[in-house]
Parts: C-alpha cells; structure tokens; sequence
C-alpha cells in the first residue's frame, strides 16, 4: 500500500481525460474546471492549468462599494480571479472538501471564504457582516448567487445541510457556517450561558440565527479568526 513504481503512480493519480464536464472533481479536494470562455474562481486557488488562458485579479467589492469599505477588507477572501480562455484549470483550497451546486432559479448565500468558483451566467451580490468582523474567520462578507449555473464551495471535511422551519429557528456557530438559503436573512444572537459551547476558543457568545423555511450548511470545524486571543 502507498508503494509505486512511477508509471503506477502516475496511472493512479491521472487527471481523468473520460469526461468533459464544465465542473468536474478530479477528487474531492480538486476542481476540474473545463474552461472555454471564462469562469470566476477565488484568488490563490489556482494549482495548475492546461491550455491557453488570461488571469485578472479583481476586487470582489468592487462592486459600488466606498473606498473606505474596500480598505477595511482584507485578505485572499476578498478578492476573485477572473480565468478567460479555453483549456483545464485546476483549483483548490487548502485541501477543503468542494462541492459543485447547480442553480436553477434559485439562490444561496455563500461565505466569502468559501466560494471557490462559479460560471459567469450566475449573478452575484456582496453582502457585508459587520457585527462578525471580530468573530468570522477570512473576512465578515459573503456572497449571494442567484439565477442559473454552476457554483463549486468548499468546507473543511463533509458539510451537513440543516433543514430551518416555521417556528424551528437554527443557531449555528458563525465560525462554522458556510452557506445558507437565499430567502434568508441570519439575525445575529448573544448568548452568555452558550459562551462556552459556542465558538470554543474564541471567547465569543456570538451565534447565527436562521428563521423561516429554508436551510443551513455548516462544516465540522470552526475557522477562528486570527485576530482573536485563545482565551478571547
């Protein structure tokens, strides 16, 4: 087990010439992305590519925002990386779990830090959390994508989906959170007694609130931010 000759290393670990999807996951960990035209990705994730193409780095708030907003964001997670040409673009995230959505009509809310790529037919909107800013790891914005195509996000390991109802809100820890419904607006709660099991380390009693119907991600690990002490 793990011993190869090169050839038998190389067979194994091929990128996968079978099919010749838009997204495809050559692994869990690694987006294949069958590029003719163009597609957003997040800056730094790219790992290789094949073929010939343009790169522009550009601002994600950009976007009729003030200059001052701009400055106070900072970070790979705030920026996008347009790819324009035709050939295989490889992307990753420090070796985050991706998964490939497909939306048709409809919308999500996806953490700034989380949003690997998306196909250019898909709109996209800055929504800024200035009451995580202390909290939230990578940033306090995250994006919402709406209309149709594809979007890749990723999670640290496997993300589990919660289902919010009428009348059965979801707290989730801010930290742990990755994308939500696009019917949703999270209300921001501070809990003293949950201090202690809600954002371990953090020293913040922060959570997410989702009410209404719809649904959560969250991923089984928490992204403290860097800026905050272990004791808070």
């Amino acid at each position: 087990m793990g011993r190869f000759t090169i050839e038998e290393f190389i067979q194994s670990t091929a990128q996968d010439d079978s099919a010749r999807e838009y997204f495809q996951l050559e692994s869990d960990r690694m987006l294949e992305v069958n590029l003719d035209g163009m597609v957003w990705m997040k800056a730094g994730a790219m790992v290789a590519y094949v073929g010939k193409m343009k790169f522009t780095r550009e601002g994600l708030l950009d976007q009729g925002l003030g200059s001052l907003l701009k400055r106070s964001v900072t970070g790979e997670g705030a920026r996008l990386t347009k790819a324009e040409g035709a050939g295989r673009l490889y992307l990753a995230d420090s070796g985050k779990t991706i998964q490939i959505l497909r939306l048709e009509g409809d919308s999500i809310y996806v953490n700034g830090s989380d949003l690997l790529a998306f196909e250019p037919t898909v709109e996209w909107e800055i929504k800024m959390m200035k009451k995580l800013a202390a909290v939230v790891s990578g940033g306090f914005f995250n994006v919402r994508l709406s209309g149709t195509g594809l979007i890749a996000i990723t999670s640290h390991f496997e993300p589990i989906t919660l289902r919010v109802r009428p009348g059965q809100p979801v707290r989730t820890d801010p930290n742990a959170t990755i994308a939500w419904s696009g019917n949703l607006q999270p209300e921001f709660k501070t809990d003293v007694s949950l201090k202690s099991f809600f954002g371990r380390g953090s020293g913040e009693s922060i959570q997410m609130e989702f009410n209404g119907e719809g649904f959560v991600v969250v991923q089984p690990f928490e992204e403290v931010a860097m800026n905050h002490s272990a004791g808070g």
